[in-house]
Protein backbone atom coordinates (compact mmCIF):
# COMPACT_ATOMS: atom_id res chain seq x y z
CA UNK A 1 0.00 0.00 0.00
CA UNK A 2 1.59 3.38 -0.91
CA UNK A 3 2.24 6.44 1.35
CA UNK A 4 0.64 9.03 -0.85
CA UNK A 5 -2.60 9.98 0.82
CA UNK A 6 -4.60 10.51 -2.57
CA UNK A 7 -3.17 7.44 -3.75
CA UNK A 8 -4.72 5.32 -0.27
CA UNK A 9 -8.24 7.61 -0.50
CA UNK A 10 -8.71 7.32 -3.84
CA UNK A 11 -8.09 3.37 -3.25
CA UNK A 12 -10.78 3.59 -0.43
CA UNK A 13 -13.40 5.67 -2.45
CA UNK A 14 -13.40 3.52 -5.75
CA UNK A 15 -14.23 0.03 -3.64
CA UNK A 16 -17.42 1.61 -2.78
CA UNK A 17 -20.33 0.57 -5.04
CA UNK A 18 -20.90 2.49 -8.09
CA UNK A 19 -18.46 5.44 -7.28
CA UNK A 20 -16.70 7.42 -9.91
CA UNK A 21 -13.71 9.61 -9.54
CA UNK A 22 -14.24 13.02 -10.99
CA UNK A 23 -12.63 16.50 -10.53
CA UNK A 24 -14.19 19.30 -8.74
CA UNK A 25 -12.48 22.59 -8.97
CA UNK A 26 -9.62 20.88 -9.46
CA UNK A 27 -9.22 18.39 -7.07
CA UNK A 28 -10.12 15.10 -7.15
CA UNK A 29 -13.80 14.09 -5.90
CA UNK A 30 -15.37 10.59 -5.44
CA UNK A 31 -19.32 10.62 -6.31
CA UNK A 32 -22.73 8.61 -6.49
CA UNK A 33 -25.15 9.24 -9.07
CA UNK A 34 -23.48 12.69 -9.03
CA UNK A 35 -23.21 13.58 -5.20
CA UNK A 36 -20.17 14.03 -3.66
CA UNK A 37 -18.94 11.36 -1.31
CA UNK A 38 -15.71 12.45 -0.76
CA UNK A 39 -13.56 15.25 -1.98
CA UNK A 40 -9.54 15.90 -1.60
CA UNK A 41 -8.03 19.03 -0.89
CA UNK A 42 -4.43 19.42 -1.78
CA UNK A 43 -3.92 23.09 0.15
CA UNK A 44 -0.04 23.15 -1.16
CA UNK A 45 -1.33 24.09 -4.84
CA UNK A 46 -3.62 26.56 -3.37
CA UNK A 47 -0.87 27.95 -1.11
CA UNK A 48 -1.95 26.23 2.07
CA UNK A 49 0.17 24.08 4.13
CA UNK A 50 -2.86 21.23 4.81
CA UNK A 51 -3.68 18.72 2.51
CA UNK A 52 -7.18 16.70 3.47
CA UNK A 53 -10.36 15.37 2.55
CA UNK A 54 -13.99 16.78 2.99
CA UNK A 55 -17.58 14.55 3.87
CA UNK A 56 -20.28 14.93 4.81
CA UNK A 57 -20.47 13.75 8.12
CA UNK A 58 -24.29 12.70 10.43
CA UNK A 59 -25.39 15.78 12.52
CA UNK A 60 -23.17 16.72 15.42
CA UNK A 61 -20.31 14.73 14.27
CA UNK A 62 -18.63 17.80 12.79
CA UNK A 63 -18.52 19.80 16.08
CA UNK A 64 -17.96 16.86 18.15
CA UNK A 65 -14.81 15.96 16.32
CA UNK A 66 -13.44 19.71 15.72
CA UNK A 67 -13.85 20.00 19.59
CA UNK A 68 -11.84 16.86 20.60
CA UNK A 69 -9.15 16.87 17.97
CA UNK A 70 -8.85 20.43 16.23
CA UNK A 71 -5.46 19.38 14.91
CA UNK A 72 -7.07 16.18 13.16
CA UNK A 73 -10.34 17.47 12.41
CA UNK A 74 -11.54 20.86 10.86
CA UNK A 75 -14.59 22.47 8.52
CA UNK A 76 -13.59 22.73 5.78
CA UNK A 77 -14.09 26.32 4.02
CA UNK A 78 -16.41 25.25 1.27
CA UNK A 79 -18.86 22.02 0.92
CA UNK A 80 -22.16 21.29 2.80
CA UNK A 81 -23.56 22.10 6.02
CA UNK A 82 -21.88 19.18 8.57
CA UNK A 83 -19.41 18.29 6.27
CA UNK A 84 -15.89 17.16 7.88
CA UNK A 85 -12.42 17.82 6.87
CA UNK A 86 -10.07 15.47 8.30
CA UNK A 87 -5.90 15.69 7.73
CA UNK A 88 -4.28 13.72 5.84
CA UNK A 89 -1.16 15.04 6.22
CA UNK A 90 -0.55 14.17 9.87
CA UNK A 91 -0.47 10.45 10.10
CA UNK A 92 -3.97 9.44 9.43
CA UNK A 93 -5.65 6.73 10.79
CA UNK A 94 -6.87 5.11 7.43
CA UNK A 95 -9.42 2.35 9.50
CA UNK A 96 -10.48 5.79 10.50
CA UNK A 97 -10.37 7.28 7.26
CA UNK A 98 -12.28 4.19 5.88
CA UNK A 99 -14.82 4.50 8.09
CA UNK A 100 -15.82 8.30 7.56
CA UNK A 101 -15.84 7.42 3.99
CA UNK A 102 -18.39 4.67 3.88
CA UNK A 103 -20.22 6.80 6.60
CA UNK A 104 -20.36 9.56 3.64
CA UNK A 105 -21.64 7.13 1.42
CA UNK A 106 -23.93 5.62 3.42
CA UNK A 107 -25.47 8.93 3.72
CA UNK A 108 -25.48 10.23 -0.16
CA UNK A 109 -25.72 7.00 -2.02
CA UNK A 110 -29.32 5.40 -2.33
CA UNK A 111 -30.56 2.81 -0.23
CA UNK A 112 -30.20 -0.55 -2.69
CA UNK A 113 -25.95 0.52 -2.98
CA UNK A 114 -26.13 1.06 0.94
CA UNK A 115 -26.94 -2.48 1.26
CA UNK A 116 -24.41 -3.65 -1.04
CA UNK A 117 -21.78 -2.13 1.19
CA UNK A 118 -23.11 -3.63 4.31
CA UNK A 119 -23.41 -6.74 2.63
CA UNK A 120 -19.85 -6.56 1.94
CA UNK A 121 -18.44 -5.30 5.38
CA UNK A 122 -20.50 -7.53 7.50
CA UNK A 123 -17.27 -9.77 8.10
Amino acid sequence: MTNDPLDRLRATCLALPEVIEKLNHGMPSWVIRRKTVVQFYDGPQRGEDLIGMWAPAPPGVLEAQVAQEPDRFYQPPYGGVGWLGVRLDRDPDWAEVTSIVEEAYRLVAPNRLVARLNAGSSA
